[in-house]
């Protein structure tokens, strides 16, 4: 038991050190302080995190939903659907995702009371200018106002009007500061305001306007802080992706594979590692970023044996699976027996997109312990965990690039 809660405790202390780099590494430190500062209600994912969790939500968002911060951030976006969320609006956010595009729907969603109340749900994905790959994707949420406060929109349209010629020479943010703030002159309360769960609507033009001109918000803040941290993030995907790009939608399926291993692309001078799971991180004491882009023989140390690097290379050449026994070490420099299982990905044209490498800790004490728990639990055997791995890599790579086909045509 305690054991499990130790492990429980140590997935949530990862989840969340991954969650902090998520903005950490990309934007300077000011950034979440300068997203503070919008008054839009917004949540920002990270959907190369296991799980594609909320990695930020503004303040505007919190006093919208009733929750606490340290309640929403590490959650996905599900939690705030209910039993009448309609499902084909949660899949076409789905669908959004997988093909990295952005999506307007109105969505009846959930306060942390449980009242319902319907929004103009506007999400964009953020890109990474430099290789094209998707950083975060960034969702508004515009509550969408009910009949009864139609005139009240169109007196609100008319008054964003007059601010026009009155204050024409002010800044975008101090106008945007205008329209949400009116919200408060209607003499309306939030519940009297809102639309009923049962009264299905479309929002209206004054609520697209908003989302947009949030989305807009939000994107200049992030701009901003990327160029100041030299990793610059950009609202259009700047240039086409090229081999070892791996889509966030393969990123999330490889993500629900608990298991430790890592995915390199051949394609690639010195097939770089293209993708490397929670569990590889946590076995070899190294963060993602000193990973992707790496050969595996940053594994490799001085007792390491070069015959058997030359079994593995062999192997690769010859686009054959083969199992080894390999001394390795970790960041720290501790050296452990790795029980390597390294198999070639395909495509369904036969040719091979990626080499998955399998790790188990192999080491002497762990081995006992692993003896241990597999007749305790009778649990499958080292090399069919290892072949369960490399079938769900595959399945999640041929789905990915089926996926992915009729954008292509």
């Amino acid at each position: 038991m305690e054991s499990s809660t130790l492990n429980f405790t140590s997935a949530t202390e990862t989840q969340l050190g991954l969650i902090e780099q998520s903005f950490d590494r990309r934007y300077s430190c000011w950034v979440r302080e300068a997203l503070d500062e919008l008054p839009d209600n917004f949540t920002i994912t990270d959907p190369c995190i296991s799980g594609h969790p909320i990695v930020f939500a503004s303040r505007g968002f919190l006093k919208m939903t009733g929750y606490a911060r340290e309640e929403v951030v590490g959650k996905n976006g599900r939690v705030f659907q209910g039993p009448k969320t309609n499902r084909r609006s949660v899949m076409e956010i789905r669908e959004a995702i997988r093909e990295e595009r952005g999506v307007q729907v109105n969505l009846l969603n959930y306060r942390r009371n449980g009242t319902p109340f319907w929004m103009l749900f506007c999400m964009s994905p953020v890109y990474g200018k430099e290789d094209g790959r998707v950083i975060h994707f960034v969702a508004v949420q515009v509550p969408i106002l009910s009949k009864r406060r139609r005139i009240g929109k169109k007196l609100s349209e008319d008054w964003l009007g007059m601010q026009e010629m009155v204050f024409g020479s002010c800044k975008r943010e101090l106008c945007s500061d205008y329209m949400v703030d009116y919200d408060c002159v209607s003499g309306l309360d939030a519940e009297t305001r809102e639309v009923e769960s049962d009264e299905h609507c479309e929002a209206s033009e004054f609520e697209r306007s908003r989302a947009a001109m949030a989305i807009q918000n939000i994107f200049s803040v992030l701009t901003h802080y990327s160029e100041l941290s030299g990793r610059l993030v950009c609202g259009k995907r700047c240039c086409l992706p090229g081999s070892g790009f791996l889509s966030s939608s393969l990123v999330v399926s490889l993500g629900r594979i608990k298991q430790s291993f890592v995915l390199n692309d051949p394609t690639l001078p010195d097939m770089p590692i293209v993708y490397a799971s929670d569990a590889f991180l946590k076995l070899t004491g190294y963060d993602r970023h000193e990973v992707l882009g790496r050969n595996c023989r940053l594994l490799s140390g001085v007792d390491t044996d070069l015959s058997t690097l030359y079994r593995i290379k062999e192997s690769i050449r010859n686009e054959r699976a083969c199992t080894v026994r390999i001394l390795n070490y970790r960041k720290n420099k501790s050296s452990f027996w790795n029980l390597l299982h390294i198999s070639p990905v395909r495509k369904a044209s036969g040719k091979v997109a990626y080499f998955v490498a399998v790790q188990i800790d192999d080491s002497s004490k762990n081995q006992e312990r692993q003896e241990l728990r597999s007749e305790m639990r009778q649990e499958l055997r080292p090399e069919m965990r290892q072949l369960g791995v490399v079938g769900s890599v595959k399945v999640a790579v041929r789905s990915s690039s089926m996926a992915a086909s009729p954008s292509k045509s």
